[in-house]
């Protein structure tokens, strides 16, 4: 992890909101969560929140000057219109979105090999934790992968042989994550790679049904510094780093979650968002 930021110069004159956060209460024992109807009697999650209020500032003005980016910020936000228009049909999601996302990911970060691996549908007035084909907005503080589960996403997907190989050299796990509509709503806050010191992540359980990931909830640092995007269109998507192998100062993951924007009008539309998760590989002349 980077060594967390305090001085900010920069971001102090930016617009800003202040907005409450859902952060993992100190002192829970390890979180768990359920991507499918848990037992009865279990818990959909557990793991206590602590609601913290804190400044989310407006990201597009630095994003206007570069200062944003996947291995330095752990996040990015590029224009980009897709191919598809209408995110109905799953076949139809899996052959030209998949494909035309990886294009892009190998584009933005010079990636020699992008696999993408699922997708996830969000809806705030339709989706639902039980329903795996369009879920809602997750509310918590968390980043997808761990230092442990992102080494295993490559050997649930690549071949034995190739898999031994490519841990040996730089890979990394990118989310893609682009509106369906303009965000009026329940937009996505992040938080600088910078701002994140590794006593902040806490490992958590995300059980599915024929085995057990693992995440990283996050608690409270008054260093963190978080960015939201106004208004996001379906024309913009933003790339979120949610684990990098290389250690060398390079962003490894960030935080992001949904939140309620006090200055959006409650009766706004709904947020309605795909995000798609990949694996990138780069050789091993591009990795020294």
């Amino acid at each position: 992890m980077n060594a967390v930021v305090n001085d900010w110069p920069s971001a102090q004159t930016l617009p800003s909101v202040r907005a409450e956060l859902n952060y993992l209460k100190p002192g829970e024992s390890r979180p768990v969560s359920y991507t499918f109807d848990p037992p009865a009697g279990v818990p959909w999650t557990t793991g206590a929140v602590a609601p913290q209020r804190v400044t989310i500032r407006d990201g597009r003005p630095l994003a206007a000057l570069g200062e944003f980016s996947l291995d330095k910020s752990g996040f990015q936000l590029l224009g980009h219109r897709s191919a598809l228009s209408d995110f109905s049909d799953e076949a139809v999601i899996r052959s030209v979105y998949h494909e035309e996302s990886a294009q892009l990911l190998r584009k933005a970060t010079g990636a020699e090999k992008v696999l993408v691996f699922d997708h996830t549908l969000r809806d705030s007035a339709l989706g639902s934790r039980a329903n795996a084909a369009l879920r809602e907005p997750v509310r918590r503080v968390h980043n997808d992968q761990t230092f442990v589960s992102g080494p295993r996403r490559v050997r649930d997907h690549l071949p034995p042989e190739e898999a031994t190989e490519r841990l040996k050299h730089r890979f990394a796990i990118v989310n893609l994550w682009r509106p369906l509509s303009t965000v009026e709503r329940l937009p996505l806050a992040l938080c600088d790679a910078r701002s994140i010191a590794p006593e902040d992540l806490v490992p958590s359980d995300l059980v599915y049904r024929d085995k057990v990931g693992e995440t990283y909830s996050f608690l409270h640092n008054p260093a963190h510094r978080w960015y939201w995007f106004p208004k996001l269109r379906p024309d913009e998507v933003l790339l979120l780093k949610i684990y990098d192998s290389r250690s060398d100062g390079t962003a490894r993951l960030t935080a992001h979650t949904a939140f309620e924007n006090p200055a959006d009008a409650p009766d706004a539309p709904p947020r309605r968002s795909i995000e798609l998760r990949a694996l990138l590989f780069w050789s091993a002349a591009q990795a020294t």
